[in-house]
C-alpha cells in the first residue's frame, strides 16, 4: 500500500512538472500576446498580465500581410492533408493486406525514401518544378508535403491495418466483395482513429515546413505563414508584441483541429500501440 501511494504521488508529482514544462511557453506567448509593449519588455516578468490591448492583434491582421499567409497555409495544410489520406489508406490497405509481387521490396524503397533528408533533394526539385512551371505556386509546397508525409503515414497505418481480425475480412471475401468496397465499408471505419492520427500528422508537418516553402515561393502573396511570418517580425528589430501575437494565431489552426479529432487521435495512438 506504502508503495502504490509513493508511486502514484511520485506519477502525480512527474504530471505536474510535465504539464508545466510544456504549458508555460504556451501561456507565456498567449499572455504576451494582450500585455502592453512596455510590459513585455520590463526588466521583471510578469506572468499574469497587467495590462490588456489587443493592439498587437489589429496590427497584425489589418497592417500586415498576415492574413493572406494565414489562409495559404490553410490552404497548403488542408489539400496535403486529404491528399496524404487518399494515397496513404489505399496504398496501406494494399501493402499490408494484399499479397501481390515485390510487395516488401516497393514498401522498403518508400521508407528508404523517408530516411533521406529534406535539404538533399531540394535542389533537384527545384529543378524539376522549375521545368514544369511549378515555381512559386502553391501547388508545389502541396506535392513536397505529401512527398514526404507519404512514407510515414503509410507505415503508421500498419499496425492499424494489422489490428483488425482477418476473419472480418474474409468473411466479406467470400461473400464476393471487391478489395475496393472492403477498403471503403469495413476497414475504413474500423480504422478512423488511425486516420485520424495520421491526418493530424500530415497537417502540422504541413503548417510548419519551413524549408521549401522558403525556397520554392518567391512572392510575398503566396507565402506561408513560416516564411511569411519571419519577414514581417523584421530583420534588425523584434516587434515582440506582433511576434507573440502572430504566433498566438499560427497555432490557433492546430488547437482547433485537435479538438475536433483529438479523441479519435489519442485512441489511435492507443490502439495502434496494441494488435
Amino acid at each position: 500500500m506504502k508503495r502504490s501511494f509513493t508511486s502514484s504521488l511520485l506519477l502525480c508529482l512527474s504530471l505536474i512538472v510535465l504539464t508545466l514544462l510544456i504549458g508555460l511557453p504556451f501561456w507565456w506567448v498567449l499572455s504576451g500576446a494582450f500585455k502592453l509593449p512596455q510590459e513585455i519588455i520590463a526588466r521583471v516578468p510578469t506572468m499574469v498580465p497587467h495590462s490588456f490591448t489587443l493592439q498587437h492583434f489589429t496590427k497584425l491582421l489589418s497592417g500586415s500581410d498576415y492574413p493572406t499567409y494565414m489562409i495559404n497555409s490553410l490552404i497548403v495544410a488542408i489539400l496535403s492533408t486529404a491528399l496524404t489520406l487518399t494515397l496513404a489508406v489505399p496504398a496501406a490497405y494494399a501493402f499490408f493486406r494484399l499479397a501481390f509481387p515485390g510487395r516488401e521490396t516497393l514498401y522498403r524503397i518508400i521508407l528508404l525514401a523517408y530516411a533521406f533528408p529534406s535539404i538533399v533533394v531540394l535542389i533537384p526539385l527545384f529543378g524539376m518544378f522549375a521545368k514544369v512551371g511549378l515555381i512559386d505556386t502553391l501547388a508545389a509546397l502541396i506535392i513536397v508535403n505529401v512527398t514526404f508525409a507519404l512514407p510515414f503515414s503509410i507505415w503508421m497505418l500498419r499496425s492499424f491495418f494489422a489490428s483488425v481480425p482477418k476473419e472480418i475480412e474474409e468473411a466479406a471475401v467470400m461473400d464476393g466483395t471487391p478489395p475496393a468496397v472492403i477498403l471503403r465499408r469495413i476497414m475504413i471505419p474500423l480504422i478512423a482513429p488511425g486516420i485520424a492520427s495520421v491526418g493530424i500528422f500530415a497537417f502540422i508537418c504541413a503548417w510548419t515546413e519551413y524549408v521549401f516553402a522558403s525556397v520554392l515561393i518567391l512572392s510575398d502573396a503566396k507565402r506561408t505563414v513560416p516564411v511569411g511570418f519571419s519577414g514581417i517580425i523584421g530583420q534588425y528589430q523584434i516587434d515582440w508584441g506582433l511576434l507573440l501575437a502572430g504566433a498566438s494565431l499560427a497555432v490557433l489552426p492546430v488547437v482547433i483541429l485537435f479538438a475536433l479529432v483529438g479523441r479519435w487521435f489519442v485512441s489511435g495512438l492507443t490502439e495502434g500501440a496494441v494488435k
